[in-house]
């Protein structure tokens, strides 16, 4: 997904979290505790006036079929994954 994004002359990840992070504050809540490895993903939210109070890691299991997966995650995105 990159790749192709890249190919296209998008940006490596399109996504934009201005909804759910809208969604967030409209329940009351400021100050998050997100499940993610993906320090991107606190960069959007925070962007919207979302505090991120701490960051929970998802720490994956690791098998020969995601191996790959993984590391594009963590050598492409910057995910806060293990080496």
């Amino acid at each position: 997904t990159v790749e192709a994004n890249e190919q296209l002359g998008f940006k490596p990840d399109l996504r934009n979290y201005g909804i759910g992070a809208q969604i967030l504050l409209d329940l009351g809540l400021k100050v998050i505790r997100p499940l993610t490895n993906n320090p991107r993903k606190l960069v959007g939210l925070e962007g919207y006036g979302l505090t991120v109070g701490d960051r929970v890691s998802i720490i994956p299991v690791v098998t020969s079929e995601n191996a790959s997966y993984l590391d594009t995650k963590r050598d492409k995105l910057g995910h806060l994954l293990a080496s």
